[in-house]
């Protein structure tokens, strides 16, 4: 559901750049503005982007309005609520409180809230790896009719009383924004504290921080920025949940430019020892404490993503190039994965061209489509895909991943802009095939050979 209080875990779909020599010495920051632009003037994204290579602020820019009615725009300092990204804040304040021996990672669910199921089997380590097997309550099937209502801590500890277990604690990773609404209130109940003093304790007073806080109701006035979903040709404005619902998983508002300081400060060991930086460093089934991990290349980034209503974010350090970046969006029209592989590729001096988002629809014969149907490999990706016709449209479904539908813009051009895909098809003397063009990449596929 659209509105629902999203929590992008990873940036995983940063894989597609193959083993390039990634050298940021080709940076063309003009490029990167001209794509900027490009998706503000065909309403694809409103958001702000930071790069820090070793502590210096390298780029900056910004697209779109903070507040559509009042014809607001983005700026600098504008603030977005940046969803599980509040995650890694959360994280790095256990960190240090265990550090200061005032937590453990052994401590107990039990010893905070026995009454939840498995709590005496359940830990902090557990909560801080979605290895708990509490129920992600955001999956209730109702919890859109009170997301935007204020909930007590009583009023949501209530709720995951009531919740089974989904498996027993350890046995694996599944993520849940229970594990860090609990960790939060045990963050405050330890500390006899509320979450945004902590928040402001252990990370932003430490970093200078000045546009990091726990979230209230958004005010444009405060610039701060509202979040949209483009319907009708036009940004219609989401709702807005109340802050008191997310907590410690995702109730954080700040700018890009504060998360590039954050993140590359935690990732420098800054705020925290070595220790207790690679505890949260170690990555167990794609994810480690407060922070995952995602391949750009032959190199490997740490951070985390974050949606709530019409938010969408994602930050990022590549500790090889010492690169922090950040894209903020209060409104996406179009595959966010993408924008973050269009801003790393160009940043890296890799081949991208800027989407064409002028191509217009075409009707394609029904029997020109029946001559591309068929099961498709490539050497250059661990993916299949399977071509078919479904009630008359075109539609291509790759290993493991659901069916999309295909538009055509040619009549051997086919797209799915959602996800940034274009696929172009030949149809020569030793079969059909096709490249597909996905986040600068192109990858050749063919015919299977029957065996």
């Amino acid at each position: 559901m659209k509105n629902r209080f999203r929590m992008l875990s990873s940036l995983a779909g940063v894989f597609l750049v193959s083993s390039l020599n990634l050298s940021a010495n080709t940076f063309n920051s003009e490029k990167l503005d001209k794509y900027l632009e490009s998706l503000e003037k065909n309403n694809k994204a409103m958001l702000s982007v930071n790069l820090r290579v070793d502590g210096k602020e390298i780029y900056q820019n910004e697209i779109g309005f903070r507040d559509v009615r009042n014809n607001l725009s983005i700026e600098k300092n504008t603030k977005f609520r940046v969803g599980s990204i509040s995650k890694i804040f959360t994280a790095t304040i256990a960190m240090k409180m265990i550090e200061q021996g005032k937590l453990s990672l052994d401590n107990k669910l039990a010893e905070f809230y026995p009454q939840i199921a498995n709590a005496d089997k359940i830990t902090i380590a557990h909560l801080l790896s979605h290895r708990s097997g509490i129920f992600n309550f955001t999956n209730e099937s109702d919890y859109t009719s009170y997301m935007t209502n204020p909930k007590s801590e009583a009023e949501l500890i209530k709720k995951f009383e009531s919740y089974e277990p989904e498996f027993s604690p350890g046995e694996k990773f599944d993520y849940s924004n229970t594990n860090y609404v609990l960790l939060g209130f045990i963050l405050e109940k330890v500390s006899k504290k509320e979450y945004s003093e902590l928040l402001q304790q252990y990370v932003v007073k430490p970093l200078g921080l000045k546009n990091t806080y726990y979230g209230d109701k958004i005010s444009s006035k405060n610039n701060e920025a509202y979040s949209y979903q483009f319907e009708s040709d036009k940004w219609l404005e989401s709702s807005e949940t109340n802050m008191s619902i997310p907590h410690g998983a995702g109730a954080v508002v700040s700018t890009p430019e504060d998360l590039t300081i954050f993140l590359s400060s935690l990732l420098e060991n800054k705020l925290l020892t070595e220790k207790s930086v690679e505890s949260m460093k170690k990555i167990e089934q794609g994810y480690g404490k407060g922070l995952t991990v995602f391949p750009f290349g032959e190199k490997r980034a740490f951070g985390h993503g974050g949606g709530i209503d019409g938010f969408v974010s994602n930050a990022a350090y590549l500790p090889e190039d010492k690169l922090a970046i950040s894209v903020t969006a209060n409104g996406v029209n179009y595959n966010f994965n993408n924008v973050l592989i269009g801003v790393l590729s160009i940043y890296y001096g890799l081949p991208f061209e800027l989407p064409n988002f002028d191509a217009k629809p075409i009707d394609v014969s029904q029997d020109k489509l029946s001559a591309l149907v068929g099961e498709y490999e490539t050497e250059a990706l661990p993916l299949d895909i399977s071509v078919f016709i479904q009630d008359g449209k075109l539609f291509a479904q790759a290993t493991g991943q659901g069916a999309f539908p295909l538009t055509a813009t040619a009549e051997n051009v086919f797209q799915f802009e959602a996800a940034g895909i274009v696929m172009r098809f030949n149809n020569e003397k030793q079969g059909v095939s096709f490249v597909l063009e996905q986040g600068g990449g192109k990858y050749p596929y063919s015919l299977k050979v029957s065996k």
